[in-house]
């Protein structure tokens, strides 16, 4: 066994911050996670940049590959500028094995791993007939090489991962890449997760809107017509319900890979990750998807767990999910490239810091902009030039007094220079990041 801790590194589609048992939530059963958070060091307000489509996945993992900010990391085609994480675990030592769902470019992923198995290019689809790919080491995958996958998604892909660890025999660390279609829709949980949580039981959340209160500018997209409109509280109820049978479902097939992992000796030795490529709306705000900024959409999990991470611990700070990269380079001893963007949040872990950056940015599309420093939130919304679609508004929020986000201050003239100074933040960071609309006015005129 190498002396150099193992990587497994799960990431979720569609799974929201706050949608777990250990973070609060009331509802839905999640041990495996809960678990995980107790042995060790979860980070609560941990982002996305967002996203330049309705395709929020897509620049979330191009991001995580590359700790690049949205701007610079490439979507479909990663922006080879920039180091890729697997590559750099690769040639650092680590033998690098891949299951699930890859949105990115094939280049990309041919050049990063040495095996794999079901493999899935592309987004979303039924979870019972996934198409999917043996690993192929020329890195080709012609179309006649595809085949329908047998089980449930989020079966088949930790089948693959399960099949790996019990068969590792090698000396070297290994990192191991398990990439969930879960809890995405459609939601159709499996066997008993189907009918494990009653709509009548589920809360419906204090955020509830019938309707998004003005144009978004993204009000139709295909997340948002799953549902009719207005939306009624039953209808929620009912979506929440299916998402937490998808998450409940997920967390079990995460418990068997755990204990594959502790049953082949390598739990001990193996720094594990959970997180997610975005959240999901699910019923709040009058919205369902994601192409939006609230924090429900755009705050996702982040937990990390194994040898040298401080047990049961919180971190309130602002971090991003780009900076998984460098954490696991600083965690590993593996030597982080210079193009990365990111943060270790190794500092925050052991608390060395308070914090590793005063403000977070995210962006969506053409209509929406949004800053944060943890306490108060800032988002602008634009009329789109491309559709024409969409409000100029800024909404201001108090996370601390209002969570929910469902009291606009911005138009309190006690707020003024709040948000004047917020505007400049936001500024900051559109300069800093490359942002097309660094020379959009953000206030009002």
């Amino acid at each position: 066994m190498s002396s150099q801790p193992n990587v497994l590194f799960m990431i979720a589609d569609d799974h929201r911050w706050d949608a777990i048992g250990g973070m609060g939530d009331p509802t839905v059963k999640t041990p495996t996670m809960d678990s995980l958070m107790a042995r060790g060091t979860t980070f609560r307000q941990t982002h996305i940049m967002g996203s330049l489509s309705g395709a929020v996945c897509v620049p979330s993992r191009a991001a995580v590959l590359t700790s690049a900010s949205l701007f610079r990391s490439g979507a479909n085609q990663i922006n080879r500028d920039y180091a890729v994480w697997p590559q750099v675990m690769r040639q650092a030592g680590y033998h690098t094995f891949f299951s699930g769902k890859w949105h990115n470019d094939r280049q990309t992923f041919a050049d990063s791993f040495d095996d794999g198995g079901s493999i899935f290019f592309g987004g979303m689809g039924n979870q019972y007939k996934v198409p999917i790919f043996d690993f192929d080491p020329t890195g080709k995958y012609p179309q006649d090489d595809r085949y329908i996958g047998d089980k449930f998604s989020t079966e088949l892909f930790t089948d693959s991962a399960v099949q790996f660890i019990e068969n590792y025999d090698q000396t070297n660390p290994f990192f191991l890449y398990l990439s969930f279609t879960s809890p995405h829709d459609p939601r159709t949980p499996p066997g008993e997760y189907a009918t494990m949580y009653k709509p009548e039981d589920v809360p419906v959340p204090e955020n509830f809107y019938p309707e998004h209160p003005f144009d978004n500018g993204e009000m139709r997209i295909r997340d948002e017509v799953l549902a009719e409109f207005p939306r009624t509280p039953e209808i929620v109820q009912q979506h929440i319900a299916d998402y937490y049978g998808m998450i409940t479902s997920q967390d079990a097939e995460m418990g068997r890979l755990l204990n594959t992992l502790e049953a082949n000796g390598h739990l001990d030795n193996t720094i594990v990750i959970y997180t997610a490529d975005h959240g999901l709306a699910v019923g709040q705000h009058g919205l369902l998807g994601k192409q939006n900024l609230y924090d429900h959409s755009i705050c996702v999990p982040s937990i990390f767990a194994g040898p040298g991470i401080p047990e049961g611990t919180t971190v309130d700070a602002l971090t991003y999910l780009y900076d998984v990269f460098p954490t696991v380079c600083d965690l590993t001893s593996v030597e982080c490239p210079d193009t990365t963007e990111g943060s270790s949040l190794v500092p925050l872990m052991e608390g060395c810091v308070d914090q590793v950056r005063p403000t977070v940015f995210a962006a969506y599309k053409d209509i929406h902009r949004t800053v944060s420093d943890g306490h108060w939130k800032l988002i602008r919304y634009y009329v789109s030039e491309e559709t024409g679609k969409g409000t100029d508004y800024i909404q201001l929020f108090d996370l601390e007094q209002d969570p929910w986000e469902t009291t606009n201050l911005a138009e309190l003239p006690e707020h003024t220079e709040r948000i004047q100074s917020l505007a400049a933040e936001m500024k900051r960071w559109q300069t800093e990041t490359d942002d097309f609309m660094k020379d959009t006015p953000i206030l009002l005129q």
